[in-house]
């Protein structure tokens, strides 16, 4: 089973890309649609909010990723090559999910981390893009943030690969 690392450095980077590009939601097998962006329509977060309240509460960008479970384009994000002290809130719920001391550069061109704060985020397994893969929530808001890998640094050994619109910093020690 390939790593989303091998599979984006192997000859399936082209089609990749190409999806995430043009937003083929329907390419991706078993993806779930907007109405179940939680991964599950039924439910229930500390946080919930209409359909038509998070698209007012979010750019359409945020929303695709956030709620539609969507991806951005690699090298995108300004919070790739975020290097202060600080800290990564969900940009749904504004619950702080990771600290800049975890942060560190995967080469994949999406914000990394090798941990998260403790009780921020939440897990399923993801069957879309003819792998499985470990999709990483915001355990409040259900927002999608992004998946979760066993290629990472020490000492855990996981890479946290996360959308940069899923997420907001704020500067500050930690």
């Amino acid at each position: 089973m390939k790593s989303r690392r091998q599979f984006l450095l192997s000859g399936g980077s082209a089609l990749a890309t190409l999806a995430a590009l043009a937003n083929w939601r329907a390419f991706a097998a078993g993806a779930p649609d907007a109405s179940e962006a939680s991964g599950n329509a039924a439910a229930r977060f500390e946080v919930m909010h209409s359909d038509a309240q998070w698209r007012q509460m979010l750019t359409s960008a945020q929303y695709h990723v956030l709620r539609e479970e969507g991806t951005e384009r690699p090298f995108s994000s300004p919070l790739n090559d975020e290097h202060r002290s600080g800290l990564f809130a969900c940009a749904g719920c504004s619950l702080e999910l990771f600290s800049s001391r975890t942060k560190f550069d995967s080469h994949t061109g999406w914000p990394s981390f090798w941990a998260p704060l403790d009780h921020a985020v939440a897990t399923r397994e993801d069957g879309s893009w003819g792998m499985v893969r470990t999709e990483v929530h915001c355990r409040r808001c259900g927002g999608h943030l992004g998946h979760v890998f066993d290629d990472g640094p020490k000492p855990t050994g996981l890479r946290y690969c996360m959308n940069g619109l899923a997420m907001t910093f704020t500067p500050r020690a930690v």
